[in-house]
């Protein structure tokens, strides 16, 4: 899962996917990165924990980090929030089987539709709730594919 700043939207994905990656009993590993090396090592935003807490998903224990070309050989599949943080995991690609790697976390809601998730940092609680139920919406969509075997 990767946004801009890994604070807001990758880690509520992340935090997302594995609580239900748990609770689904599967063998899958999930994490999330940035583009950006503004808040490495920092707690998601706590807008965004609060947030999440309300929903029963705890993502307090999460840290920021870089997204790195290692990343490639690490995950299987990059989702990333939207075409600014597609443009930059792309540029790091070395290869097609890489690029191939990286898609736009709505692309399993909404196929073929460039939608993005919207970054909820500058505006109200709203935001984030509504982020939340993006994100809630799209993990089920990924958990569903992960048990029916189209995403391995």
């Amino acid at each position: 899962m990767v946004c801009l700043g890994n604070i807001c939207r990758s880690p509520m994905a992340d935090g997302l996917l594995r609580r239900k990656v748990k609770d689904h009993n599967l063998n899958v590993f999930v994490d999330s990165a940035g583009t950006a090396d503004y808040h490495t090592g920092s707690p998601p935003d706590h807008r965004m924990i609060e947030t999440a807490k309300s929903r029963g998903t705890d993502i307090q224990e999460l840290r920021a980090r870089q997204f790195s070309k290692n990343d490639f050989q690490d995950f299987d599949l990059i989702y990333v929030m939207d075409e600014s943080n597609l443009f930059n995991v792309n540029k790091l690609t070395a290869s097609d089987t890489e690029q191939e790697k990286v898609k736009l976390i709505l692309e399993e809601l909404y196929p073929n539709e460039s939608k993005r998730v919207p970054d909820p940092y500058y505006g109200s609680m709203k935001d984030f709730m509504d982020v939340y139920g993006l994100l809630d919406k799209v993990t089920d969509v990924i958990i569903e594919k992960i048990k029916n075997g189209e995403i391995r």
